[in-house]
């Protein structure tokens, strides 16, 4: 009965961090203990106990990655080893915007509340989980912008002629450029020509050639061997030479129809 008792009342586990910048303590007097004092008081005043103290002394908020003690604090909130973070000020987290956002969308993935003392920002109660909705909406936002961002870039690196994916055979890429390999080259062009100018099957082929069916049928359709780049559906001419000519290539794509 006694066990069963202290089941339901155990309380919840609470993480705090504190951050505290060399340059802060000089300007502003920012005390990593007072922070962590004020921390721990109002945790438990809502019924958290403290799993573990946090303490980034004299880090920058630029770059979460180069604090240690945030990093195994968010690698624990993911093994759910607490169910709330609290923190002083949502600059003592951070300082970047798109990483505040991206961090505390991931919190909440995780199911891990937020609060922010100074800023009185906490996602427990109803408000605070319309809170978390909204800086989802804004993560959700940013990640948009870099998948275009990523996009744009590498449609106008295939219309430079640049190229994107793995070398295919025939080809090596050497410090991200695409190079004529001269003994697959040649390996390629036998293929080619024996395909178009022979009675022998696709199967018979890709067995000679130690490759699969659809590996011999993507081969013989990659238009790179005729120097040309490929993404999102749109050709371009690109920047390496091709392997095989445009008569050639002709000949086996009609073959291949028939």
């Amino acid at each position: 009965m006694n066990k069963q008792t202290s089941i339901q009342t155990a309380k919840p586990l609470a993480a705090i961090y504190v951050r505290v910048s060399t340059q802060d303590q000089v300007q502003h007097g920012f005390s990593l203990d007072a922070q962590q004092d004020s921390l721990i008081n109002y945790a438990k005043a809502l019924g958290y106990e403290i799993f573990k103290i946090y303490r980034d002394e004299g880090k920058s908020a630029k770059d979460i990655k180069h604090r240690p003690e945030m990093v195994q604090m968010l690698k624990d909130a993911e093994e759910k080893k607490f169910s709330a973070i609290f923190i002083y000020k949502l600059d003592r987290f951070s300082r970047s915007l798109k990483d505040l956002i991206l961090t505390i969308d991931q919190l909440k993935s995780w199911d891990i509340d937020f609060i922010s003392l100074q800023d009185k920002i906490e996602t427990a109660s109803a408000s605070g989980k319309l809170m978390f909705h909204i800086i989802s909406a804004f993560a959700e936002f940013e990640r948009n912008i870099i998948g275009d961002r990523t996009k744009f870039g590498m449609e106008r690196k295939a219309k430079e002629g640049g190229f994107i994916t793995r070398a295919p055979k025939g080809y090596k890429l050497l410090n991200k450029e695409l190079l004529v390999d001269e003994q697959q080259a040649e390996e390629v062009k036998q293929i080619f020509k024996e395909f178009a100018e022979t009675n022998i099957s696709l199967t018979q082929l890709a067995k000679k050639y130690n490759l699969t069916t659809p590996g011999i049928i993507k081969l013989l359709k990659n238009t790179t061997y005729l120097g040309k780049v490929k993404f999102s559906n749109q050709e371009n001419s690109g920047t390496h030479s091709a392997i095989i000519d445009e008569e050639l290539f002709g000949k086996v794509q009609e073959k291949i129809k028939k």
